[in-house]
């Protein structure tokens, strides 16, 4: 039988343990989808703590992204006796550009996120299947492009008003 961490996300789609993880990556998202549409209607008010509240979502998706190298490197090193340096050094960048952010004007910052995102996809597009996180990678370019999508959108809306 296959190993349970083996198991394509996608090919058991349907089974409780990944309808959870697919449901709670979801679900994460519903807030900044919330706040990015509520910038788009008239009259609203807010405008400024609506972006900074898009902005500081996005920030935290990026240090779950970061966060997901540091349990790759713990997983090696846990399993084998090599030191996956890498990992350990790269799962603090996306945080940190993503806090820097943070001290910018909001319109800046989410600009500036989108660059975070892309960056942090390549490279996970790159190490995630060698550490046999490849059937992730579905998940992860849709979760990337929504948090994108709304940073994009906000950026407009604050622009625009």
């Amino acid at each position: 039988m296959t190993e349970p961490d083996r198991l394509s996300p996608s090919a058991y789609r349907g089974a409780p343990r990944w309808r959870l993880i697919y449901f709670l990556a979801y679900g994460a998202l519903v807030p900044t989808v919330l706040f990015t549409v509520a910038l788009w209607v008239p009259g609203l008010g807010s405008q400024a703590w609506l972006g900074w509240a898009v902005c500081s979502a996005a920030a935290l998706f990026a240090a779950f992204i970061g966060g997901i190298h540091w349990g790759i490197g713990l997983r090696y090193m846990a399993t084998t006796s090599e030191m996956p340096t890498f990992h350990f050094v790269w799962g603090p960048v996306p945080p940190y550009l993503a806090w820097g952010t943070l001290l910018l004007p909001v319109d800046i910052a989410l600009w500036l996120l989108v660059g975070v995102f892309a960056v942090a996809y390549v490279v996970d597009s790159h190490t995630w299947p060698g550490a046999g996180l490849g059937p992730w990678m579905g998940l992860r370019r849709q979760i990337t492009a929504i948090v994108v999508g709304c940073c994009l959108l906000a950026a407009l809306a604050l622009r625009m008003n």
